[in-house]
């Protein structure tokens, strides 16, 4: 057994989180959306357990591999597909950056697997799997422009925001998200995003309108020096022509939203100058078999 898929990277238009649960973990309230933007992964049956390759040599090439637990909860759900082999990942979404790299790679290799094995499972089903992968897996099975909540499993279809340009950049740090988390425990949020008029700009199909709510709890949240970082990465896309410009997930990835994708190839050669590692791309719609 042997195929591909695309793992496509993940942004967050907007994300809250709203209140901490018993069990330690939080809900949340997010509008996500897909790029095209992604990692390719190649799956390759074989005897023994599943080995994961990359072009990124410290990440886990073992069982603790998300993408190697994905295939192993497949097999474990619906009783098909190898019991190993080889999953190799080209990657190209930054690392720990808040793109979903790691979540769309599991994603990528549920979807798969399942179209491999004639599809066993529903768009549904591919999605309560994911969930005991990681919050954005299930996002990451589809895609599209979704409205996230509870730990990030519940999703509601929005209409697509597909087509719209798109720079990502990544400044040379990491945020760690349980820390982040304690932060925003510790802390009363002084603004909050307006999700719902999020929404309605997305359903009236304004890109500015769109652009104008952007905003992640979590930038309120960061260390003083990783805070002025990120504003730093979104003062310098608003200058290059951004509409608007948030922090994706907990960081430390920043985009910037363009009414065109070429006054978003104007700005790309702006910000490089300035030493910014940038990524031009554009929002998808929802994958269909």
């Amino acid at each position: 057994m042997r195929g591909t898929e695309s793992a496509y990277a993940k942004l967050n238009l907007c994300l809250d989180v709203t209140d901490r649960l018993p069990d330690g973990y939080h809900n949340i309230r997010s509008i996500m959306q897909s790029v095209d933007f992604h990692d390719d992964v190649e799956l390759i049956s074989g005897p023994g357990e599943w080995q994961v390759e990359s072009d990124l040599n410290y990440l886990p090439t073992g069982s603790t591999n998300l993408a190697a637990r994905a295939a192993i909860a497949f097999r474990e759900a619906t009783g098909q597909g190898p019991t190993g082999g080889r999953i190799r990942l080209r990657k190209r979404i930054p690392v720990c950056g808040g793109f979903g790299g790691g979540s769309s790679n599991a994603a990528a290799v549920l979807r798969l697997l399942n179209r491999l094995c004639g599809h066993p499972l529903s768009w549904e089903e591919l999605e309560a799997l994911g969930f005991r992968l990681g919050a954005d897996v299930p996002f990451c099975i589809r895609g599209g422009t979704m409205l996230a909540e509870g730990k990030g499993e519940r999703l509601t279809e929005l209409p697509s925001f597909a087509g719209r340009s798109i720079i990502l950049c990544r400044p040379d740090f990491s945020c760690s998200t349980p820390e982040l988390f304690r932060a925003i425990d510790r802390q009363k949020m002084r603004i909050r995003p307006d999700v719902t008029g999020m929404e309605q700009a997305i359903r009236s199909g304004s890109t500015r309108g769109v652009a104008q709510r952007l905003f992640n709890v979590f930038e309120e949240a960061l260390p003083r020096k990783q805070s002025d970082t990120v504003w730093e990465l979104r003062d310098a896309l608003l200058d290059t022509g951004a509409l608007g410009a948030v922090m994706t997930g907990s960081g430390s990835g920043v985009f910037g939203v363009f009414d065109s994708e070429e006054s978003a190839a104007a700005a790309l050669p702006r910000l490089r100058v300035q030493g910014v590692d940038c990524r031009l791309t554009r929002t998808t719609g929802r994958l269909t078999r």
